[in-house]
């Protein structure tokens, strides 16, 4: 909703203050209901699925969005954030997760290429 077009809803305080005919006093009542969907952070799960795979959590993060965004469909606002939340607490957890992981594999390169290569060697083999 849109801030300049708010509705303003107006009623007497009292029906007799004064003179009959004469000016009443008027309360406004302005509500703002906050429009903003909540999010379901699909796509950030969806990389997380596919670039860190440690401990599953990005399939963790990807069905917590799933089920926010069906939550948000249905019309249900508050489990679409509860389960948002959730997926962004996954989603943060397995990026972190990563990122140590990916730090720790190019300082172990760097420090002593020979140990990378017999193990970065080893796990490939093990993949083909």
């Amino acid at each position: 909703m849109d801030p300049e077009r708010q509705q303003v809803e107006a009623f007497p305080l009292k029906e007799h203050d004064g003179p009959p005919g004469g000016p009443a006093l008027v309360q406004y009542t302005t509500v703002n209901i906050s429009s903003e969907p909540p999010r379901d952070h699909i796509i950030w799960s969806l990389l997380s699925f596919l670039f860190a795979p440690p401990c599953c959590l990005g399939l963790a993060a990807v069905i917590y969005s799933i089920k926010a965004r069906d939550r948000k469909v249905v019309g249900d606002m508050d489990g679409a954030r509860r389960y948002g939340a959730t997926a962004r607490g996954i989603n943060v957890a397995a990026t972190v997760l990563f990122c140590i992981l990916l730090i720790s594999v190019v300082v172990l390169c760097f420090l002593q290429p020979y140990t990378a290569g017999v193990i970065l060697g080893a796990f490939s083999r093990k993949l083909i």
